[in-house]
């Protein structure tokens, strides 16, 4: 129920809107986490794509040249022929070319014009266009709504990065307007719609990392085979060059995720050469799928490079912040990601999860174990540093130095995976649990992320552009990274804490009722008879004590604000002191002081000799049980009986004030046992309260007024004379005291000698 609570508080946070809570098992662990394995795209990231670079090889176009570009597509889409059933008249008649205007520059133009469009064309971006005409009117205006208008028409696709190429090439003039399983219609600055047709499509896969369209053009029958992807993957399809991989490295030490465009000009016998060996590979019963890709490869061969475009993902609301905040608050973070080496580097340091002066090692490329352990000796060498490796040499490491690795990089601030694939995700929180035994956490926000989530102590998944996949798998689930703080500064702590008063409490609740029930027992003779019977023990464990000690789900021994300020304060609950052997063996002690103090000395002893003899014996449990209310023996003779010294000085606080100071009404000692007892412990529960909620306040007088209300019900164990009088009102009170006010002043003590790290910021 308590963990249910923690659920609800943390749903109904007006601070972190949309979070939800998708198990109730582990709420705790949100205030013990140590490593922290963060995605980037989408994560980090907005996942918002905006295009920020197209590099030609001789030439670089920004966002402050993009103008040129425009220029350059405009003065190039006039040169294409009209299609066929427009009229050219309509169309800007083509341009002459200018006697001042050098030939190098309507090379650049072509050149433009073609990547441009190669951008247009390869992708799998459908546009949407929404329907402005009323119902009934649907059928008749439903072309008219579909007459290519900017203001009502949006792209969907799989990748935003997908999108916002698309949406870049509209900008500089180049818009695509309709796309279906047949065909690509593109419309020019001119407003002249240009046609294509799919013949075939090839899609992005996270093995090839490429996708590849072959369209025809109507108005000119011209083939061409188009191709996009990373660059590790272009860079030996394309044409020899000696340009791209130094941009594409400057491109990613600017943040920039890049993609290498290409094509290939095919004569229609190639085509349909292809397209017969690519269907016979598609009906292939055997190994259909390496056959499928050996012919595709086959077109894949001396493409002409293009251009590289550079698309931008902007940073998350307060991730700089809130990763200062994690890192203050000891959780060493590592971000796994799939992009490029340059490109997390640098995301890395722009987000601060490696400061700007601090020392980054980059870890080298390694093929063999002999590489990796040269590799191993240097990094051992380097101080303080942050660790950038990729998922290659990562493999490599772990093949042959899984221990050493890992202790090396345990003692990084932060560690940068990039090239990472799924299962190693997955691997190195297995590996970090396996070698720290310490609590991780694992945040994503996309389906390749989902075998690193559930791998971690604790999942958290993030609703974000690229689907709900990681969101279901998480056991946590927030809109942005910047929730993350709260969720573990505030609501991780406010868990734990309270789950660690709550478990303590219990288990205080059951020992102490169990020790006076041990002591109660060896006073006659481990006699079979239970000291509190029927609704006594019901009532103890539910209304009577219930209410109170589930109140502790409210309490909170910091504010918000304070832990939010002071993440530092975060630290001491990795140390797991709330709730471990040595606070364990405290509330033991506890119950047994309450319960049950040392036994009486030895040489009293030996007066339990008279009681020995099977008279004596009988007639100690016939006292027991008169007591507990089982016998009808009459009370006024065993209110005559007296027990021996040696008895009086067996049990605790509660069972001895009632053996030693009241012999003379001994068939009372469940009366004020009991009522002692349930004192008691509302006590202890409101000592151990640190900031007091007025739900507790009704809690304590609710189980108070439950108890004092049934006195006048349970006539069959109390003696109504007996507890409305004053004698025993001050005899309660007097074993109550006894019991609580050496543990509050014990408690009084050790907040002035030891005081806990929050109590300078409460003060």
């Amino acid at each position: 129920m308590g963990k249910a609570a923690y659920g609800w508080m943390v749903m109904r946070d007006e601070s972190i809107p949309g979070t939800v809570v998708r198990t109730s098992t582990i709420p705790e662990e949100l205030g013990r986490l140590v490593y922290l394995l963060t995605d980037k795209t989408g994560t980090l990231t907005r996942n918002e794509m905006v295009f920020k670079r197209l590099h030609l090889g001789t030439v670089s176009y920004g966002t402050d040249t993009m103008d040129e570009i425009q220029g350059h597509v405009r003065a190039s889409c006039p040169q294409l022929p009209p299609p066929a059933g427009r009229n050219s008249a309509s169309s800007t008649p083509p341009r002459k070319a200018q006697p001042s205007a050098p030939k190098v520059r309507k090379s650049v133009s072509s050149r433009v014009h073609e990547a441009v469009k190669a951008i247009a064309l390869c992708h799998n971006v459908t546009p949407v266009y929404e329907s402005r005409a009323s119902v009934a009117a649907e059928t008749e205006y439903a072309e008219a709504d579909r007459d290519f208008s900017d203001e009502n028409r949006t792209y969907q696709a799989s990748s935003p990065d997908e999108v916002a190429l698309v949406q870049w090439t509209e900008s500089v003039g180049l818009t695509l307007v309709s796309r279906d399983l047949a065909s690509v219609q593109l419309r020019t600055p001119s407003g002249q719609v240009l046609t294509y047709s799919l013949l075939q499509t090839f899609p992005f896969t996270s093995e090839s990392k490429r996708m590849g369209v072959i369209v025809r053009d109507e108005s000119t029958a011209e083939i061409t085979f188009y191709m996009k992807g990373a660059d590790v993957a272009m860079s030996s399809i394309v044409q020899y060059n000696d340009w791209l991989e130094e941009e594409c490295g400057n491109m990613a030490r600017e943040g920039l995720r890049t993609l290498v465009v290409a094509k290939r000009a095919l004569t229609e016998e190639q085509y349909q050469d292809f397209e017969s060996r690519y269907t016979q590979a598609k009906l292939s019963v055997h190994d259909r799928t390496l056959k499928v890709a050996a012919v595709v490869e086959s077109l894949e061969r001396e493409m002409q490079l293009l251009c590289v475009t550079g698309v931008e993902d902007r940073l998350q609301a307060d991730v700089r912040p809130t990763l200062e905040m994690l890192r203050n608050a000891g959780i060493k973070i590592w971000m796994l990601t799939g992009d490029k080496l340059e490109t997390a580097t640098c995301i890395a340091k722009s987000s601060h999860l490696v400061s700007r002066t601090q020392d980054t090692h980059v870890f080298r490329p390694v093929s063999s174990r002999g590489e990796a352990h040269l590799e191993l000796n240097a990094f051992r060498r380097k101080q303080d540093c942050a660790l950038v490796i990729s998922g290659d040499s990562l493999e490599v490491c772990l093949r042959y130095y899984e221990h050493e690795l890992m202790e090396l990089a345990c003692q990084c601030p932060a560690v940068v995976c990039c090239r990472c694939s799924p299962t190693q995700k997955a691997r190195i929180v297995t590996l970090l649990q396996t070698h720290t035994r310490r609590r991780t956490c694992a945040i994503g926000d996309g389906g390749n992320d989902v075998s690193m989530i559930q791998a971690a102590d604790c999942g958290i998944g993030i609703e974000g552009k690229e689907g709900k996949a990681a969101s279901l798998a998480a056991d946590f689930s927030i809109t942005q990274f910047a929730h993350l703080g709260r969720l573990l500064m505030v609501h991780g702590r406010r868990s734990y804490k309270r789950s660690a008063a709550l478990g303590q409490f219990v288990m205080h609740r059951g020992l102490l009722i169990s020790t006076m029930q041990a002591v109660f027992s060896s006073v006659f003779y481990f006699a079979s008879v239970p000291l509190y019977q029927g609704f006594l023990m019901v009532g103890y464990a539910t209304v009577y004590t219930m209410f109170p000690v589930f109140s502790l789900v409210l309490d909170q021994d910091v504010k918000p604000e304070v832990a939010m300020l002071y993440p530092e304060l975060y630290k001491d609950l990795t140390k797991g002191r709330s709730l471990s052997f040595k606070t364990f063996l405290v509330w033991v002690l506890i119950s047994i002081y309450q319960g049950k103090p040392p036994a009486a000395p030895a040489r009293g002893l030996s007066a339990f000799s008279p009681l020995l003899s099977p008279p004596a014996r009988s007639r100690k449990r016939a006292v027991a049980s008169a007591v507990s209310g089982r016998s009808r023996w009459s009370r006024k003779r065993v209110s005559r009986q007296r027990v021996s010294r040696p008895l009086r000085k067996q049990g605790g606080v509660l069972m001895y004030g009632a053996l030693v100071l009241f012999e003379s009404e001994f068939v009372h000692v469940v009366a004020i046992s009991f009522t002692a007892l349930i004192l008691t412990e509302l006590l202890m529960v409101a000592l151990t309260i640190r900031t007091w909620h007025w739900l507790m306040v009704v809690a304590e007088f609710l189980s108070l007024g439950c108890y004092v209300a049934s006195l006048a019900f349970l006539n069959e164990y109390f003696d109504v004379a007996f507890i409305t009088s004053a004698a025993f009102a001050w005899k309660v009170s007097a074993v109550t005291l006894l019991s609580c006010l050496p543990l509050y002043v014990v408690k009084y003590l050790k907040r002035k000698l030891s005081p806990p790290s929050y109590s300078k910021l409460m003060s």
